[in-house]
């Protein structure tokens, strides 16, 4: 199948409008239809969504961004993690994760010191990620890995790109030239183009379904997204698009989606914070540190149709096999954070439940020295003796064949 390409540096003329302000009778259609909910959630959270999960174009989250892209390389660079490659080019082997001396711990947590997209901490590069391989081979396309492959791709497309994260830290980081971002939301992309238009990057945007990119067939070397999978109904079917969008060799690359097990103990982590915070500050001595009701109320509002667009979780090796089924190969996965998620998502959500003035930088060098302390953790002592699949957050990569 192949697609009309619209290629302006703005969104596609026949694009719709951002919708920050959805109606009553929009919202409840929305708890039925996730497509729908993805609009006018990522809508409503467009304009703040930076500042709410700290992201930012610095250091900071270019380290951490490329970090994320560099945890599933193979091949030689940096040592340290875990891996497994099984398919018919290297089957028991043992390879090392590569790629800039950065693969490693995601970490879900917390606002004002560290946190990234979709509540993953962003840190400075670390080392240490579980990886598995799977497929025709243990390495990449073309036997080289991410940090090695003559850097920089030509063009990159990252799919859910939200407000450019992912994609626009990896160009500064100097993974890709030239990008376009996709998202469901007109309210991302809208953001998006703004960020890189800011950050001086070569960058153009369209409104995607990503079981529909509108882009001809063979047009990326490299197609991204972070924290985006799990909110796709159809994944197979959106990476079947992905590698048709991609040219014969070209490689993606999906970090941050949660695993099950990982999401399930931190949604009740998060669940729990919420429920004791917003008690506790209803005491007298204590209510100046509870937010006016109606911010509550407004907020447990978006936790219901954020319920609706998280659709999926994963297991490692499960996301390889859907990777592997949509016609992927050198399939690699890599698990990340867990004692890290288990202050990162208490901390996020403690902070969102109380005024932002109550916490200072005293808070924040809290938050930030204990994710740092307990990333040392997850990468130098509880990857090597906690399953994979217990680590909160997954990463996977794979090439198109080549013709």
């Amino acid at each position: 199948m192949t697609t009309t390409e619209n290629d302006p540096r703005t969104a596609g003329a026949g694009d719709p409008a951002p919708n920050p302000h959805a109606t009553a009778e929009e919202v409840q259609a929305a708890m039925s239809d996730t497509k729908l909910a993805q609009v006018l959630y990522h809508d409503w959270e467009a304009e703040t969504y930076d500042e709410k999960w700290s992201i930012s174009f610095d250091e900071r989250c270019i380290d951490y961004a490329r970090g994320r892209f560099d945890a599933v390389a193979a091949g030689s660079g940096a040592s340290g993690a875990n891996v497994s490659a099984a398919g018919s080019g290297a089957s028991g082997a043992n390879v090392s994760a590569a790629g800039s001396g950065a693969s490693g711990a995601n970490v879900s947590a917390a606002g004002s010191g560290a946190s990234g997209a979709n509540g993953t901490a962003a840190g400075s590069g670390a080392s240490g990620a579980n990886v598995s391989a799977a497929g025709s081979g243990a390495s990449g396309a073309n036997g080289t890995a991410a940090g090695s492959e003559g850097l920089p791709y030509g063009r990159a497309m990252e799919l859910g790109c939200g407000t450019g994260f992912f994609l626009l830290n990896l160009m500064q980081s100097g993974v890709a030239e030239k990008g376009s971002v996709t998202d469901l939301s007109p309210g991302m992309v809208k953001v998006a183009l703004r960020n890189a238009e800011n950050l001086g990057l070569d960058v153009d945007g369209r409104v995607a379904d990503a079981e529909k990119i509108p882009y001809d067939d063979n047009t990326f070397d490299l197609v991204v997204g972070h924290a985006v999978l799990h909110h796709i109904p159809d994944v197979e079917q959106a990476l079947r698009e992905v590698l048709r969008v991609l040219k014969p060799g070209g490689r993606f690359v999906f970090a941050g989606e949660p695993s099950t097990i990982g999401d399930f103990y931190a949604r009740w982590l998060s669940r729990a914070t919420w429920y004791l915070t917003t008690k506790i500050t209803k005491a007298g001595p204590l209510q100046s540190w509870r937010r006016p009701q109606e911010e509550l109320d407004e907020s447990s509002r978006a936790a219901a149709l954020e319920a609706v667009v998280d659709i999926h979780t994963f297991d490692p090796d499960e996301l390889a096999g859907i990777a592997r089924a949509a016609g992927a190969d050198s399939v690699h996965t890599a698990t990340e954070e867990f004692a890290a998620a288990m202050l990162g998502w208490p901390v996020r959500t403690f902070e969102a439940a109380v005024p932002p003035g109550k916490l200072g930088w005293g808070w924040a060098g809290f938050a930030f020295g204990a994710w740092k302390r307990l990333t040392w953790l997850d990468e130098n002592v509880l990857r090597r003796i906690v399953p994979p699949k217990f680590f909160y957050n997954v990463v996977v990569s794979g090439y198109k064949p080549q013709a």
